[in-house]
């Protein structure tokens, strides 16, 4: 993938001159273009070797665009804080809202290339971040987003001379320490792993573009018309779909199905409840305080039926924990802030450290349930969402967390009995709204949805529990005790 940046690509002074006042007028103009429509960020990626001009590039940038509406984010080694969440928590932090542009300098390639380099990752783990990558970046663009990747190479011959020149002047002399002169005896390591990386994340959606860095000009003109092409083609057509979303949803032939099916009859006894109540919130306390719990973290996530109890299971739950312990996070309608952001962006920002526990009364899911039956998303998004879903789950998973899924399904009585209720106790008035009663008028549409949801989110590692929830005593036993056995498994297996 190196050949073409091999070239001696140079520009001369004179024709950098002319052409560089009509790229900066209409690379401003294609931004505040961008900034209007406010649907599209745009995501920035700064790669490759030491001295090939990847800060030059970017103060470029700034001097040629306006600096109010770029951010650059630099990454380095992980903080204690991001050690202790999956790997890409920190860059989900760090993107752009629509209508603005991120420069990454350093990305989520830089930490899976440096510890190939360094014998701290093997090549099937690689292969397999990079699939995460693949998949990461293809959520992106199909959540609108502009993604480009550059990276600036130099031969080896070129490398050096670029540090000796850089040595040489005092205006720049700052900028080449000895740990580049040691970097450099590196450089076939990182032609050959870079080149692997880069052959695996060349999608459709988001190629790399490998840019000579030895001549200033030629950079520096090549990565702005790179970005001004890209920014107009998006803002000519914002509906482009860039990826296959997800296979079709199949139609029920015999009308069973997982929700049908439940036995919405469990009971237990208000002696048994006691009793067992009390048993698995002992048992999740003594859980939650083992010392293997350091190394893992706890995510609880609850939907189900309006009425279903999942206010009252929660507070089960939170009343086995030190308050300072977990974190319980409601999810409503997206902010404005939310909104300029890819939809999984919110929930990312919640995700627990070791040793903690994050619990969700309603979650990501709403965009295969509430987003999908009310139209609030296009067809394609709720579809896609089905996999991305999977993806950010298995994330956590493999990051340490242990991730719990709770379904409460009710019958369409006893909610109707329950909604009546709430509307004669004034203090659960608050519970009943216009909206829940519209919702019940979507039975139906909510039960494909939810059957759907199962269907495509139940995976092995991160399972959905379905709960009888007719009777409020039996749901709340069968989540705790079904937290208790999850996580007492996961801490069995940390040995």
């Amino acid at each position: 993938m190196f050949e073409s940046a091999e070239l001696g690509h140079k520009i001369d002074k004179k024709t950098y001159r002319k052409a560089v006042p009509e790229l900066r007028a209409a690379l401003l103009d294609a931004q505040y273009d961008l900034k209007e429509n406010g649907k599209i960020p745009v995501v920035v990626l700064v790669s490759g070797q030491d001295g090939a001009g990847k800060g030059e590039t970017i103060n470029v940038l700034y001097e040629w665009m306006d600096p109010r509406f770029l951010s650059t984010l630099a990454f380095s080694a992980a903080t204690d804080e991001e050690r202790d969440r999956p790997f890409m928590w920190r860059y989900w932090r760090a993107l752009p809202p629509k209508g603005r542009i991120g420069i990454f300098a350093g990305s989520w390639y830089s930490m899976p290339i440096h510890e190939r380099i360094e014998g701290l990752m093997s090549k099937s783990a690689l292969d397999q971040r990079i699939d995460q990558i693949n998949r990461f970046e293809a959520m992106l663009v199909n959540e609108g987003a502009i993604v480009l990747k550059f990276w600036f190479h130099l031969t080896k011959e070129g490398q050096k001379k670029r540090l000796r020149d850089l040595e040489k002047d005092p205006r720049t002399a700052w900028r080449v320490t000895k740990w580049n002169w040691e970097r450099l005896k590196t450089y076939d390591k990182l032609q050959d792993v870079a080149g692997h990386i880069l052959r695996m994340t060349n999608t459709p959606w988001a190629p790399w573009i490998v840019v000579e860095g030895a001549d200033d000009r030629y950079r520096s003109l090549t990565v702005g018309k790179i970005l001004l092409d890209s920014l107009k083609a998006k803002l000519a057509n914002t509906d482009q779909q860039a990826t296959p979303v997800a296979p079709p949803v199949h139609p029920n032939i015999d009308g069973r199905d997982v929700i049908s099916e439940l036995d919405l009859s469990r009971r237990i006894s208000a002696k048994d409840y006691d009793t067992e109540l009390a048993r698995w919130q002992g048992k999740l306390s003594e859980l939650v305080r083992d010392p293997r719990f350091k190394e893992r973290s706890l995510i609880c996530v609850f939907e189900g039926a309006d009425a279903a109890g999942k206010g009252g299971a929660i507070r089960r739950i939170g009343a086995a924990m030190d308050a300072r312990q977990y974190q319980i996070v409601p999810i409503a309608a997206p902010t404005e802030e939310e909104r300029a952001q890819p939809y999984l962006w919110r929930f990312w920002r919640h995700m627990p450290r070791k040793g903690r526990v994050s619990i969700f009364d309603r979650s990501w899911y709403g965009r295969v349930l509430v987003e999908r039956v009310e139209g609030f998303c296009a067809e394609a998004d709720w579809l896609r969402a089905y996999s991305e879903i999977n993806d950010f789950e298995h994330e956590l998973a493999g990051a340490g967390a242990v991730v719990i899924k709770f379904w409460l399904q009710i019958s369409r009585e006893e909610q109707l009995k329950r909604f009546k209720e709430r509307e004669k106790i004034e203090f659960k008035r608050f519970k009943i709204t216009e909206e829940d009663w519209r919702n019940r008028e979507k039975w139906d549409a909510y039960h494909r949805a939810i059957c759907d949801m199962v269907e495509r989110t139940s995976t092995g590692i991160v399972p959905w529990t379905l709960v009888e929830a007719n009777d409020k005593n039996y749901a709340r036993v069968k989540v705790l005790k079904t937290i208790c056995q999850r996580l007492e498994t996961a801490l069995k297996n940390k040995e």
